[in-house]
């Protein structure tokens, strides 16, 4: 592909391995319980034993409380698989402060990945940038820290292909699924693709902003070219790019959360507290 190496770059590998680990660690999803009964983690009930029950089952305890033999139940995992969407589209990776938006995410998304693997559920990424770059979801670290290599490579001219994406992985997903989309939503046709997709699935926005995006007081009237299209456009000096408040109102009355990460700021608290106060693995349980 012509100008392919002239356009990609490359985050410093140490301090992305430094991040997603600790982001991992930091991150709580609350619980993640399914509704039905197996071999898992965390007791349930007791129950009369029936044939075929494994041994190492018997509540011991109770089979000589009653002098009936008793089985313990527990309650397993449940495996609710995660798609993450990655926008790798140029408006992305243009920054006024580090690191850009591009970088936050994809920090972001292996710290997330690494957290959904304790919370055994499995973990699928799409690509809604210029590269077609789909993963089915699996358990698998090794597959995950593949990827998340891969996604450190970017480019400086895709074009977002966000909307087109969701639309084409929808009729895919046979089962409720979590999906958590990587963007500075700058593809004006998202939103309404978004809203659809969350009254089968549970649907999570992060969106990456730029402190420039807010506009640049007293500077007039600016000519720019945007990042994805090569467009050339007119605007005001402190004109914001995208109104995200009103981003907000749309996603919440449609049941998508949505939270808005600012390049050069912490983010850590803002994002634990996020996903910990909505418990959003947690939804499939009820």
């Amino acid at each position: 592909m012509d100008g392919y190496l002239d356009n990609i770059e490359t985050l410093d590998a140490r301090q992305f391995a430094i991040a997603i680990k600790k982001l991992a660690d930091n991150l709580s999803y609350g619980t993640d319980r399914s509704p039905f009964l197996g071999s898992g983690i965390e007791y349930v009930q007791s129950r009369p034993y029936q044939w075929g029950d494994p041994v190492r089952s018997v509540d011991w305890r109770v089979t000589a409380r009653t002098g009936q033999v008793h089985i313990k139940e527990y309650e397993a995992p449940k495996r609710m698989d995660a798609y993450f969407l990655i926008d790798t589209s140029a408006s992305m990776t243009v920054a006024s402060v580090a690191p850009s938006k591009y970088a936050l995410a994809i920090h972001v998304a292996g710290g997330l990945a690494l957290a959904c693997l304790d919370r055994v559920s499995p973990v699928g990424v799409v690509g809604v940038g210029g590269r077609d770059i789909r993963i089915a979801p699996s358990l698998s670290k090794s597959q995950i820290l593949q990827w998340l290599h891969r996604f450190r490579n970017y480019r400086f001219d895709e074009p977002t292909t966000l909307s087109r994406r969701v639309a084409e992985l929808s009729p895919s997903l046979k089962s409720r699924c979590l999906l958590v989309v990587f963007s500075d939503l700058h593809d004006s046709t998202a939103l309404p693709v978004l809203k659809q997709l969350s009254q089968a699935h549970d649907v999570v926005v992060l969106q990456f902003a730029d402190p420039a995006e807010k506009g640049m007081r007293g500077a007039g009237f600016l000519r720019a070219r945007e990042a994805e299209t090569g467009r050339h456009f007119t605007t005001r000096g402190g004109t914001q790019w995208l109104d995200n408040e009103n981003v907000r109102q749309e996603l919440k009355r449609a049941g998508v959360d949505h939270l808005v990460l600012q390049t050069g700021k912490p983010f850590m608290h803002d994002l634990r507290h996020f996903f910990e106060s909505r418990d959003l693995l947690g939804r499939g349980a009820r």
